[in-house]
């Protein structure tokens, strides 16, 4: 009898867990793949508060994304770190919105603007001079590489001080603004400087794998006009399996996003063998996809709302920009034969 005793709970334990094993298996072979667990955020990676040079405080301007139906926001105030501890306990919401701490680090060569955003950061990153605008540039962006974030190259067009061959030479960066709301960024080129749509296919011709990134760069909450920096007008949607600074970081680091100005896709698949993409039709709209490759060569185009392009012999790159007949525009991030 004693050794009976001595063993009855262990025995007990194991059914139970046998049990336990036996009802949660059925759960198991049902759950969802990682593909299925993905979804969609929406963001802004470039904005400005009063703690910089714009003119609504953090809250102001966190609760305008927030109430627009963003699920994350980057407040990048100019060589300043808005800690959003505060404001992602007030009106931060699990798997709703979430502010990531960033900062532009704003910086310059001989009147030629230099500005990297970083994110996420933990502490202000202090701008770095350098001996010409690609030394500048590199040491920043190795500057918020060594401080844990995520280097993102704005505006090359503003003030024409970024050049495309200063872009392809920066070693770990990964994203540059194909796209800034301000028009003063010069995005569509112009007097023989190429438009940033152009200086992105220079990089990826040149075999740098860069991606574009849609932002506002908004400083003007208070007033809305064309000519002003007001919020709303690019952004990204990425596909992450949770909403933290950690999944959006990687899923910007992996491309899994597109850019847009305005319009919307359903679906977007970024495979080894080319892009697919199905776009949310918008009212009366109609849109053109285009499909492009090395040197800016237009490889495909479509005007149904599902597009594909299955990579070629002899194609280095694609990607994919939809614009639609409102103006508005969307970037796929470019796939590389391999």
């Amino acid at each position: 009898m004693a050794t009976f005793r001595r063993t009855l709970p262990l025995r007990l334990s194991f059914l139970a867990v046998l049990a336990l094993a036996w009802i949660a298996l059925p759960f198991a072979r049902t759950a969802p793949s990682p593909a299925a667990e993905m979804n969609w955020y929406k963001g802004n990676l470039h904005t400005h508060t009063i703690n910089s040079d714009g003119d609504s405080s953090p809250d102001t301007v966190a609760r305008w994304y927030r109430e627009h139906y963003y699920n994350f926001l980057v407040l990048s105030d100019h060589n300043y770190l808005t800690n959003p501890q505060g404001l992602n306990a007030t009106i931060g919401a699990q798997d709703k919105f979430l502010l990531i701490p960033g900062e532009e680090v704003t910086s310059g060569y001989e009147g030629k603007s230099v500005h990297v955003n970083g994110y996420p950061l933990q502490d202000v990153v202090m701008p770095v001079l350098g001996n010409s605008v690609l030394d500048t540039i590199q040491k920043n962006v190795d500057a918020i590489r060594k401080a844990g974030g995520m280097p993102s190259l704005n505006h090359p067009n503003y003030k024409w001080s970024i050049t495309p061959d200063d872009l392809r030479q920066v070693n770990n960066l990964k994203l540059f603004e194909v796209y800034n709301g301000i028009k003063s960024t010069n995005d569509l080129g112009g007097g023989g400087r190429p438009s940033l749509d152009e200086m992105w296919d220079i990089v990826l011709s040149a075999g740098r794998e860069v991606y574009g990134i849609a932002v506002d760069d908004a400083h003007v909450f208070k007033r809305f006009a064309p000519e002003l920096a007001n919020p709303g007008r690019g952004w990204v949607s990425l596909l992450a399996p949770e909403l933290s600074a950690q999944a959006v970081t990687q899923a910007l680091d992996r491309g899994e996003f597109y850019a847009s100005t305005g319009v919307e896709l359903e679906d977007m698949r970024r495979a080894a063998d080319g892009i697919g993409l199905t776009i949310k039709p918008n009212g009366t709209a109609k849109y053109l996809t285009h499909f492009i490759g090395a040197e800016g060569k237009v490889l495909g185009a479509s005007t149904e709302l599902q597009a594909n392009y299955t990579l070629k012999p002899g194609d280095r790159y694609v990607r994919a920009k939809v614009m639609a007949s409102t103006g508005d525009a969307a970037w796929v991030q470019p796939v590389f034969a391999r």
